[in-house]
């Protein structure tokens, strides 16, 4: 195991977000392997950690000063063993090549985890949505697209949005697709309803969050009635994040965007939800001008260098990190244990270090990582392919259904594997093993492709 990540390292030693998600992979699948010396002489780990394809490319588009930019294009097609590839694409200036194949790699995984036949991938690229015009937005999605589209399609690879990746995006990228391929096929998801779209899908990875987290309270007797929570992040998963935890009974105290976050020991109801809704969604402001709608609420900056992040530093009973990755680290995570937080679940991938981790486990709590709390995201993507193969559209009601009892598997799914393996209520390992076991099956039995 170590000579694998060693090997991983001295490869590409400047991906980091990658090495982590591997290593914390690997550190769950021991047992596994312990137990089936098969996958070990198939070489499983060193065949599921490299993709088996990665595109890199360059953007040409052209500003509204008539400015030449150029940015760089990813896709990086992790593994398609149980279903075409299927993840986001990220339109960030953090976006590099390590962070497009961590998020692929835990993507195989999330993926597989859904019960839904879809492969893991990711994309992206370096450019910065935020201030651009909507035509600048445009040029940018149709030149992306003009070399993406080569490599994508219906039963081959199925981006959706993340970060950066709204509807606006997804609708460009589909006008191009479908100019340059001349077919009118259900290559992407996260689609507008009155073309293909799913219902639920913009609510999906929040809602799916906070399906994770009341499953996990029912299993330890309890609910999220009454529960106070601490929310970062401000875009679609944390927005729908909040409406699902209102409906359920519990109380958000947070948002946050990357500049500093909101503290509201009222509550975000559902007045000052849509009003946030309004702001991030059609407005684009930021979140300190929630104090001035709200003065009662106090907006804190949040400043670069910090060694911690003043959010997670509240009393509260649960804490939902939706915001990006590693946003949670060592002495954040002490300070949610030393505040009373007694569940954590991840609507952003990978937000808590390994350092974090370790505390969340070791004080048993309730920790749902985001391979398995985020997953309803992906799942609706799927649900929305269902749909467009059969060219329908299935009401509100039996989406969220169906969603919900997807989530409600993933944690069964999660638990049994734990179980199973020596690690009961552990959801890291659980998630971590279940999802391997399924997709290093299949590689099996599709023999060395």
């Amino acid at each position: 195991m170590t000579d694998i990540l060693e090997q991983i390292t001295n490869r590409d030693p400047a991906q980091k977000e990658f090495h982590q998600a591997v290593n914390e992979v690997l550190e769950s699948v021991k047992p596994v392997l312990d137990r089936n010396p098969e996958y070990r002489r198939a070489a499983v780990l060193e065949r599921i950690t490299e993709p088996e394809r990665v595109i890199m490319f360059r953007v040409v588009w052209m500003d509204d000063q008539e400015q030449i930019q150029v940015n760089r294009g990813f896709r990086v097609e992790m593994n398609s063993a149980i279903g075409p590839y299927k993840g986001g694409l990220r339109f960030h200036p953090s976006v590099n090549l390590g962070i497009i194949k961590f998020l692929a790699f835990e993507q195989v995984f999330k993926n597989s985890l859904t019960t839904l036949a879809m492969g893991g991938g990711k994309g992206g690229s370096d450019f910065n949505p935020k201030g651009k015009s909507d035509y600048e937005v445009m040029r940018f999605c149709q030149s992306f697209m003009g070399e993406l589209y080569r490599h994508i399609g219906p039963n081959t690879d199925v981006p959706a949005g993340d970060i950066g990746v709204g509807a606006r995006e997804i609708g460009y990228l589909f006008g191009m697709y479908k100019k340059l391929r001349n077919e009118f096929t259900g290559v992407l998801t996260g689609k507008s309803l009155n073309w293909g779209g799913s219902l639920i899908r913009p609510e999906a990875t929040g809602y799916g969050t906070v399906y994770f987290a009341a499953e996990m309270l029912a299993a330890a007797d309890q609910s999220l009635e009454g529960k106070t929570c601490l929310v970062s992040g401000a875009g679609n998963v944390a927005q729908y994040t909040v409406e699902k935890i209102l409906e359920l009974g519990g109380k958000t105290l947070t948002l946050s965007d990357s500049s500093g976050y909101i503290y509201d020991e009222e509550g975000i109801d559902r007045e000052k939800l849509n009003w946030v809704m309004e702001l991030k969604n059609i407005r684009r402001g930021r979140i300190r001008e929630y104090i001035e709608q709200y003065p009662n609420a106090a907006y804190t900056e949040i400043e670069s260098g910090n060694d911690f992040n003043p959010l997670w530093d509240h009393k509260a009973d649960c804490a939902f990190p939706c915001a990006t990755e590693n946003e949670i680290n060592e002495k954040d995570a002490q300070n949610l244990v030393n505040n009373g937080v007694r569940l954590v679940a991840e609507g952003a991938n990978m937000p808590s270090t390994p350092e974090a981790v370790n505390i969340f486990v070791d004080n048993k709590l309730l920790y749902a990582p985001g391979k398995a709390a985020n997953a309803g995201g992906v799942a609706v993507s799927g649900l929305e392919m269902a749909q467009n193969s059969m060219r329908l559209r299935w009401p509100r009601e039996e989406v969220d259904g169906r969603l919900k009892h997807i989530m409600k598997c993933i944690h069964k799914t999660c638990l049994d594997a734990s179980e199973e393996y020596g690690q009961p209520g552990n959801y890291v390992a659980g998630a971590n093993i279940a999802g391997f076991v399924k997709v290093v099956n299949a590689m099996l039995d599709q023999g060395l492709v």
